[in-house]
């Protein structure tokens, strides 16, 4: 048996393993209420959602979606998610793989016309592990652009290294991801990711505006100070989603809920196959790159000291703060949607995780803001 084969069925083996659970759950899960309940009294506003054992045990809102009317957070409401919508331009690219119509080794040239001579090389593997070259932005979120003027941009753009080198975060190259993925299915964006993703998992309140959202259940995103930033549904948007600058990279709509069946399809083969999803967390390594830490397709992937794998992914644009934790092999998953981002709060994931992995760790609870300074 060849190195790369012994390598390949070790990698499989670890990856399907599942390691020991998490003691005493209901004591653990006591805990971490009491830690969600002080954040509560002292201004996080959001949705919790936890799962121990690979059982949900908590799911909660605290504070409030509607300050001014007095409509509080709960498991229903739904938040930006930000950055995390890359995972599922990621996975749907993988998913037209699977239906042989692309391989994440073509070359943009392939679905874009007329290339400079420095992105010819760019692939779609490139872009998914932003080690494009691209810059990260090109324009801001709700910047109005056209598709065409918004490649034209990008294409013109100088690219920061030679494709395939490095690492450089690149919000544009999802959203020329997301342009991909309409040419090749010949329907939206939007509406590939419902048919192939979304609605297999059962996620009927995750989109732009397929959902056809209730506005009131809509979060409200506050700046820190607690003045109100607004709903990002209100801000300058095309016809039924962002323009460009956002689209495919950022802003997707969910709840709490709705993520958490996302996880659990994930964790079967009714959106991608094990070969996929072995794709999806274990790419193809750049030159000299180890294998800890690297960003996989759609996700920040981390060997833990415990030996197992830490999957993880946030958002956010400095009012709202999205953060998706993943621990597959020993079935814990944290997730959290705010519409008030803190630098009290935005942490509280890995705090919850602390809690979990360590029975001694006493998280710190942030002193309750002063009211007529931060006004919550």
């Amino acid at each position: 048996m060849t190195k790369f084969f012994i390598t390949f069925a070790l990698t499989i083996l670890f990856y399907f393993t599942t390691f020991g659970q998490v003691e005493n759950s209901t004591k653990t899960t006591k805990r971490i209420n009491t830690y969600l309940s002080e954040l509560g009294k002292a201004g996080f506003y959001g949705s919790v959602l936890v799962e121990l054992n690979g059982n949900k045990v908590i799911s909660k809102g605290y504070g409030f979606s509607d300050k001014e009317h007095s409509i509080k957070n709960d498991p229903t409401i739904i938040f930006s998610t930000g950055s995390i919508t890359k995972q599922f331009t990621a996975t749907a690219i993988l998913k037209l793989e699977m239906q042989d119509k692309l391989s994440t080794d073509d070359k943009i040239s392939k679905y874009f016309e007329n290339l400079p001579k420095d992105k010819e090389n760019i692939s779609i593997h490139d872009l998914l592990r932003h080690q494009s070259g691209l810059e990260s932005n090109v324009g801001s979120d709700f910047d109005k652009i056209s598709q065409t003027d918004f490649i034209d941009k990008v294409m013109n753009s100088s690219l920061l290294f030679e494709s395939g080198t490095r690492f450089s975060y690149s919000n544009i190259g999802y959203s020329l991801l997301a342009i991909i993925i309409e040419k090749v299915s010949g329907t939206t964006y939007e509406n590939y990711l419902y048919e192939n993703l979304w609605k297999p998992a059962q996620m009927e309140f995750t989109g732009y505006s397929r959902p056809n959202f209730d506005n009131n259940k809509i979060a409200i995103g506050y700046y820190k100070d607690g003045k109100v930033w607004g709903k990002s549904t209100d801000k300058n948007w095309d016809i039924d989603a962002p323009y460009w600058h956002l689209k495919g990279n950022g802003g997707i709509l969910s709840t709490t809920e709705d993520l958490y069946k996302w996880h659990k399809a994930l964790m079967t083969e009714q959106i991608l196959s094990k070969g996929e999803k072995k794709k999806l967390y274990h790419p193809r390594l750049r030159p000299n790159e180890n294998e800890n830490p690297y960003y996989a397709y759609g996700w920040d992937i981390f060997k833990t000291n415990r030996n197992t794998l830490q999957i993880w992914h946030n958002g956010t644009n400095n009012i709202i703060y999205a953060d998706f934790l993943r621990y597959i092999n020993e079935k814990v998953t944290i997730i959290m949607l705010s519409n008030k981002s803190h630098p009290n709060f935005d942490g509280l994931n890995k705090e919850i995780a602390k809690i979990i992995f360590d029975k001694n760790y006493k998280p710190i609870i942030p002193m309750k803001p002063i009211r007529n300074i931060l006004k919550t």
